[in-house]
């Protein structure tokens, strides 16, 4: 078995007791830097062999851990958080559904998620774009392929880019609400909310910014993402055909589309006509 093992983003005592005892039962642990790693499991006294897995692993580490999960289970852990979450841990995991072994996640503290959810902003759907582009031309191609869409964004950046992505956010998506996580679940914790011109102010004020950042930014209005004529039709088209009352296609397209619910109810007549 493959163990995805959640660790603390920060605080220590968001360890589980599930996580410590398949880090202590496992035949090894890959981890994403050994000597970060090494602290925790001294702190939890274990004592499982340890083994390095990275951005930089090669393909013949990723072969090992194959072989090394023929005869026993591995726990694959990062430096932080869910391994295989804007880390390495993907091509470990990609490999081992190719060759049939079974994996079993460990849940646990999740930047993305803490930092969402303490937000303020709408959580019943939401776009994880991890750690944006670092050069500017694919960074603003990025935020102009999200500009209209209504889910809360959520990325992950480094403090010293954090202003330049506020300034490029607020040029091609407008001056939203914003919540800015620094160093979640740590000593030094603060959750930042306001506009984006209000981010941009704050931060940039600031001789230096540090710790781990997590940026959430509200989604496109309804009206802003309005869709098409053909779009809703094509909706309508789908919904009907699925056996779903026009009454309620109409009210739940409308509320996507950013329509009026009379609209997309007229609409759905000349469907049935046509």
């Amino acid at each position: 078995m493959l163990y995805l093992v959640a660790t603390p983003i920060g605080n220590l005592e968001d360890m589980t007791f599930r996580a410590v005892r398949v880090l202590k039962e496992a035949s090894l642990i890959a981890a994403e830097d050994t000597r970060h790693t090494r602290k925790l499991l001294q702190h939890y006294q274990i004592d499982t062999p340890l083994i390095s897995y990275h951005d930089h692993s090669s393909t013949q580490r990723i072969d090992n851990l194959l072989d090394r999960l023929a005869v026993g289970d591995v726990a694959l852990v990062s430096d932080a958080g869910m391994p295989g979450l804007s880390d390495p841990g993907y091509r470990l995991v990609k490999a081992a559904v190719e060759a049939g072994i079974p994996i079993s996640p460990i849940p646990g503290a999740t930047a993305a998620v803490s930092a969402l959810v303490t937000s303020g902003l709408p959580t019943d759907r939401f776009l994880f774009l991890g750690f944006p582009p670092r050069q500017q031309t694919a960074r603003r191609a990025e935020l102009s392929a999200v500009a209209q869409l209504t889910y809360t964004i959520v990325f992950y950046e480094s403090p010293h880019r954090l202003v330049t992505l506020l300034q490029d956010a607020q040029e091609l998506l407008g001056d939203r609400q914003v919540m800015v996580g620094r160093e979640i679940t740590k000593q030094f914790e603060e959750l930042w909310r306001g506009s984006t011109a209000e981010a941009i102010a704050y931060f940039g004020a600031q001789d230096r910014i540090r710790g781990e950042i997590t940026v959430v930014i509200a989604g496109a209005s309804k009206q802003a993402g309005k869709w098409s004529e053909e779009e809703v039709i094509a909706a309508i088209q789908q919904a009907l055909t699925a056996g779903k009352h026009r009454k309620k296609v109409a009210g739940d397209i409308a509320t996507e589309a950013g329509w009026r619910k009379r609209e997309v109810y007229q609409l759905s007549l000349k469907v049935d006509n046509d």
